[in-house]
């Protein structure tokens, strides 16, 4: 039934159905890792948890995500990658039923752990997987598609989450989710041809063949202000809910409003930035994070005023939702042949950061109020800004030398 896909140098035709089947799965899974972050007062009230503890909801899902990225090369071995993004469909469909019924916060965690699985596993074999799927010159735009799952997912997550949660409850809105993994489930297994595994019978992928990556100096250091970035914004983003209905004051429709702005600016960023990207990619990457060190600044003195808000946060949505675009870019131009342990290293790299950021943001947010959370998110976002100045001195200075040894 299903054909061997070719290589993409030797098959002329794209296989776009698979490719907008792996932007729904993208898409549903992204909704499901960020939507308790509309959820966590209604979730934390209802299993007797701090706002704190229910934010570990999203740090233990990025740990998961972590150790599965990691380790998935050496686990999934030659297997199918048509099977194996199948199994991932499946877990993420039983991951929203155990968090939607799931009786206290133990139950909860491992509902969000199995989750955490789905998106190390999915996120490390996309980029390699989608190039398999079209020919090369098509693959910036089968990207693109699929981060637009991304980044459409992440502009409704918050605000439908708020919205689903107001109307039948935490738990109808995370069972919500079951239905989509269906779907997506159906059309990945109609769409998606058989895809043996890229590596020969005598080659077997390792953890240190995705670690050895970071010997090489341009590869850490831009690692590292992808940690840094994503660990300053995840520090804060994590506990927006508790800090609009506290100290800003709004009830479920406003915050709805307020997360739906911060998501449709998102949304715009991502088309904005893909046209900046092609001249200015250092510059927009250096350029975000100390924006946004701006925002989480500016959020401890003007909390109280809803219309600064609105600014803020739909400032922050254009210029979050924007940025991972930037770093993949970085990627595919830094590591090209190196798709799927690169891929791997980056979900992983990301993963640690959203979960170090929801942890300690939880643990400042609980010992200290907002306002400590916000600080530390804006010194990491300083440091992001630093560390991708010298990531991109690195990079020009290496891109030189390999010129004038030509």
């Amino acid at each position: 039934m299903n054909k061997i896909v070719q290589e993409h140098t030797n098959d002329p035709s794209p296989i776009w159905s698979a490719v907008w089947a792996m932007s729904l799965c993208a898409m549903v899974l992204v909704a499901s890792e960020f939507m308790p972050v509309s959820l966590l007062t209604p979730i934390a009230f209802d299993l007797h948890m701090s706002e704190g503890e229910a934010g570990q909801s999203i740090s233990i899902s990025g740990f998961f995500a972590l150790m599965t990225s990691l380790w998935l090369s050496s686990l999934i071995g030659h297997r199918d990658r048509r099977h194996v993004l199948l199994f991932f469909t499946v877990l993420m469909g039983l991951s929203s039923m155990v968090v939607a019924f799931a009786p206290n916060a133990m139950i909860l965690m491992v509902g969000r752990a199995l989750l955490g699985v789905c998106i190390g596993g999915f996120w490390s074999m996309s980029a390699a997987t989608i190039m398999r799927l079209v020919p090369k010159k098509s693959v910036p735009k089968a990207l693109a598609i699929l981060n637009g799952g991304n980044a459409l997912s992440t502009t409704i997550a918050a605000p439908l989450g708020s919205f689903l949660g107001g109307m039948i409850g935490w738990r109808g809105a995370f069972f919500c989710i079951v239905p989509l993994s269906l779907i997506a489930f159906l059309w990945l297994y109609k769409s998606v041809p058989t895809l043996p595994s890229p590596h020969s019978s005598k080659h077997r992928a390792t953890l240190g063949n995705v670690l050895k990556l970071l010997m090489q100096w341009r590869v850490a250091l831009g690692m590292v202000s992808t940690m840094l970035f994503f660990m300053g914004q995840f520090t804060l983003f994590t506990y927006l809910r508790p800090f609009l209905e506290t100290t800003t004051g709004v009830n479920v429709r406003m915050l709805s409003l307020l997360l739906l702005a911060m998501g449709v600016f998102g949304l715009l960023g991502t088309f904005v930035i893909g046209i900046v990207l092609k001249t200015r990619l250092f510059s927009v990457l250096i350029m975000i994070p100390f924006m946004m060190m701006g925002i989480a600044v500016a959020l401890t003195f003007f909390g109280t005023s809803l219309i600064a808000m609105f600014l803020l946060l739909s400032l922050w949505g254009f210029l979050g939702t924007a940025a991972p675009v930037g770093w993949w870019m970085w990627l595919a131009q830094t590591l090209p042949h190196e798709a799927e342990a690169g891929g791997g290293l980056m979900v992983a790299i990301i993963q640690l950061a959203i979960t170090l950021g929801a942890a300690l943001g939880g643990l400042l947010f609980d010992a200290y109020g907002y306002e400590s959370t916000f600080v530390f998110s804006a010194f990491l976002l300083w440091m992001a800004t630093m560390m991708a100045g010298v990531t991109a001195f690195f990079t020009c200075k290496t891109n030189a030398d390999i010129y004038l040894h030509k």
